[in-house]
């Protein structure tokens, strides 16, 4: 049985990497897509085609998680091309690395504005087309909880703002049978953070499981949230990382 099937989901960053797994599981689980995307236009339509095939609705969203007006028309196109909006994935993100004496204005503004600011505003956005049911996940990461080299702060401090968030949200919306949640996955093979990148051995060492995750092992879990079989499951968050964080 298809777990979500019927279900209308809008993922953003969906173009390449654990987006694009997501938007790939989710119609195999039965539901109609947006695939949002910023610059990567041919990988998005490319997604969109590969969902297509499989006799699933989808269309590529641009939305520049940056940009406040940006965010909310994508959010409205994707809810007008799909019929409405039962999912909504924040999974849009940027990483930007520096140690605090070092880190510029610019990439604090920026940082914060996607990672954070851009998840906040496509959530409201959202809300006016979701019913009892509704699911918001967002994509954090493991090193919201744990920063085990320098130049992260910021980051960390971006991914780590996400679970205050959640938690408050899910009070919020909670009533009206809206679900909020978050996944953080850890090291997993991407172009963002390739298994064979100079830096993907020490990744490795710290990992219960020696062994980076794959895309789709992620998705995996926003399918699971996603689902009516989640319904109790609010204001939390699954971390994905081969128990790097154990």
């Amino acid at each position: 049985m298809k777990t979500l099937e019927g279900k209308r989901a809008f993922i953003t960053g969906a173009s390449r990497g654990i987006g694009a797994a997501i938007a790939r599981r989710f119609a195999a689980e039965g539901a109609d897509v947006a695939v949002g995307y910023e610059r990567s236009v041919e990988a998005a339509n490319a997604i969109v085609a590969d969902i297509e095939a499989t006799g699933r609705r989808a269309f590529a969203v641009r939305m520049n998680a940056a940009d406040p007006q940006s965010v909310k028309q994508a959010v409205d196109e994707a809810a007008e091309k799909l019929g409405g909006l039962d999912i909504l994935v924040n999974n849009a993100g940027i990483i930007s690395y520096g140690r605090v004496e070092e880190v510029t204005l610019e990439q604090i503004d920026t940082m914060l504005a996607v990672n954070v600011r851009g998840v906040i505003l496509a959530t409201q956005a959202a809300l006016p087309y979701m019913g009892a049911g509704g699911r918001i996940i967002s994509t954090g990461s493991n090193l919201a909880y744990r920063v085990p080299d320098a130049g992260k702060a910021l980051y960390s401090a971006s991914k780590a703002a996400l679970v205050a968030w959640t938690k408050g949200a899910a009070r919020d919306l909670g009533p009206r049978g809206i679900t909020v949640n978050l996944v953080h996955p850890g090291s997993t093979d991407t172009d963002m953070n390739p298994a064979v990148g100079p830096h993907a051995e020490a990744q490795r060492q710290r990992m219960a499981i020696k062994a980076y995750g794959r895309p789709d092992d992620v998705a995996a879990v926003y399918a699971f949230i996603a689902s009516d079989e989640a319904r109790s499951i609010n204001g939390t968050g699954f971390t994905v990382d081969g128990g790097a964080n154990a």
